[in-house]
């Protein structure tokens, strides 16, 4: 499995750009994101289709997700955006 290609990421066009208007998200590379200094998003594709790997908690590995379609992109915002909301209470509470 192979990262995605600009072809690929062209495909994803309105994934990527619901992604980039998220809060705490930062693209350092095309369809490559970053929550702070971490690593936190990419994309793959191989013959099976397009998949995004994803830390959905902050001391996980990645998880795989399919996203070649339209609900497997919406699935993977869902996550994604659950995840952000965890994180945001995590280092709140942390923070006392």
């Amino acid at each position: 499995m192979r990262r995605a290609s600009k072809e690929t990421l062209q495909i994803l066009t309105s994934l990527l750009q619901e992604l980039r208007a998220m809060d705490g998200l930062v693209e350092k590379g095309p369809g490559v994101f970053y929550r702070k200094s971490n690593a936190f998003l990419h994309f793959h594709e191989d013959p099976a289709g397009i998949f995004a790997d994803v830390r959905l908690r902050y001391d996980d590995p990645f998880t795989r997700l399919a996203v070649t379609t339209r609900k497997q992109q919406a699935a993977l915002v869902a996550a994604i955006k659950r995840a952000l909301e965890l994180a945001r209470r995590d280092e709140a509470s942390r923070r006392g």
